[in-house]
Formats: structure tokens, C-alpha cells, sequence
């Protein structure tokens, strides 16, 4: 039988703890996951890694219901992701130098294979999307 203490708590957690319906509900869980990581940091015996690990699955879930992985050519993908984690050109040193990195962007240079492993890893999608 649950004691009226774990009740309570976990009654107090559904407050913040929740499967996202909405945009604004999404945002929340990853207002508070963002919070919590920067509690736990990489302490894997931090008593709140787990709850962070069951977030994350709450937005991930909502996310690959929700949030289409786009499609397109390379570039676009590339430009589409650089949009929606506000990256600047600067940011992608994993693809090479600034000039690199430009004429990527300005479709003079395609992405090689190290690139696509990196730009995947990065944005955790399949490399097939960079290709």
C-alpha cells in the first residue's frame, strides 16, 4: 500500500511531470529539463538524473509525434536546424573552417562523410537526412 507521504509527492509531481498535449506544455517539460540538467551536470548518481531521463522520453515522445523532421536537400536541412537552435555559421566548427562552413551554406561545397556523421550526431537524426 502506498504510504500518504509518496502519495503526496507524487501527487505534488504530476504538477510538473505530465505527457505533453500541447505546444505550451511541451515547452514546459523542456524549460524544466533544461533547469534540471543544469543541476545535475553529468552526476549520473545525482538523485534527480532519473527524473531527467523520464522527461527527456516525455519530449522526445511529443516530438516524434509532433515535430516533423524535415526534409529536403542537405542544405536545407542544414539551415532548417541552424534556424531552430539559432546557430550561426560560427557554431558548426564540426563541419571545418568559416570558409568551409560558407561555401556549405552557399551550396559551392558539399558535405563530405565526416560532416554528415557530425551534423547527425549533433542534431540526432539519421544520416541518411544530410545526404
Amino acid at each position: 500500500m502506498l504510504q500518504p507521504q509518496v502519495a503526496d509527492a507524487l501527487t505534488q509531481s504530476t504538477e510538473l511531470i505530465f505527457v505533453p498535449t500541447s505546444e505550451e506544455e511541451y515547452e514546459q517539460l523542456v524549460e524544466l529539463l533544461d533547469e534540471i540538467t543544469d543541476i545535475v551536470r553529468d552526476d549520473e548518481a545525482h538523485p534527480l538524473a532519473k527524473m531527467m531521463d523520464v522527461i527527456g522520453v516525455l519530449i522526445e515522445d511529443y516530438e516524434d509525434e509532433h515535430i516533423p523532421e524535415p526534409a529536403g536537400d542537405p542544405i536545407a536541412v542544414l539551415q532548417y536546424f541552424m534556424e531552430e537552435y539559432e546557430l550561426k555559421q560560427k557554431d558548426l566548427s564540426e563541419l571545418g573552417s568559416q570558409g568551409v562552413v560558407s561555401e556549405i551554406l552557399n551550396r559551392k561545397r558539399d558535405l563530405n562523410l565526416r560532416q554528415v556523421k557530425a551534423l547527425s550526431e549533433r542534431f540526432k537524426v539519421a544520416a541518411s537526412v544530410f545526404i
